[in-house]
């Protein structure tokens, strides 16, 4: 299967989700949610230009939105990309595109904070992803990368992967908390900080600032 291809058939998958995603987190994850919104919240400022890419269904979107300045938020799927205008209509200073995580559009340094919620896992070239993320944000701005830990404590792939992945999600990489701090410091970010939205499915906040 070509990267394309692949790239393809997950679109598909999340396109054909949009329907139903805003219940698995508001209704079989709610616990981790409502911790990953009031985490995510506390990093925003009134000031703050931010860039979203993976925005879903828009549910983290409105909260950033709330706080925010201004919001450009962008996903690879388009039914995801109509279902956050809708949950978010009330957000007037919240736009909503089609972007590519690994291939932004945007200028160098064009916003305060970038945020990409579950999406690192999902991707052939994460790092790429995170250079893209980087790359945008202003010297001294922050990268909020929020997870789901898709391993249990002993390193074995929780049960939440293994049914999602068969239902055609495509993890790429499985992730405890250490092994998720790991993966940022070797990709140069030593003053990663982790914290976690405890639930049924736990969900690790990574927070890094960018240098120069």
């Amino acid at each position: 299967m070509t990267a394309d291809s692949g790239r393809k058939e997950q679109t598909v998958f999340w396109d054909r989700i949009a329907g139903v995603y805003d219940l698995f987190v508001n209704v079989i994850n709610g616990k981790t949610h409502k911790a990953l919104k009031k985490i995510v919240a506390e990093l925003i400022e009134p000031s703050d230009e931010v860039l979203e890419c993976a925005c879903g269904t828009g549910l983290l979107s409105a909260v950033i939105a709330a706080k925010c300045r201004s919001l450009t938020a962008t996903d690879f799927s388009e039914n995801m990309l109509k279902k956050a205008r809708k949950n978010c209509a009330e957000y007037g200073n919240a736009a909503f595109t089609f972007a590519d995580i690994t291939a932004l559009e945007y200028p160098d340094n064009s916003f305060d904070k970038s945020v990409a919620g579950n999406v690192i896992h999902l991707l052939d070239e994460p790092l790429k992803a995170l250079t893209e993320l980087d790359r945008v944000v202003k010297p001294g701005g922050m990268l909020i990368i929020p997870t789901y830990m898709n391993r249990d404590k002993k390193g074995k792939t929780s049960g939440f992967a293994s049914a999602v992945g068969k239902a055609g999600a495509d993890f790429k990489r499985q992730f405890t908390p250490e092994s998720y701090r790991r993966f940022f410091i070797e990709a140069g970010y030593d003053d990663v900080e982790i914290t976690m939205a405890e639930g049924r499915i736990p969900c690790a906040v990574a927070v890094m600032k960018k240098k120069g």
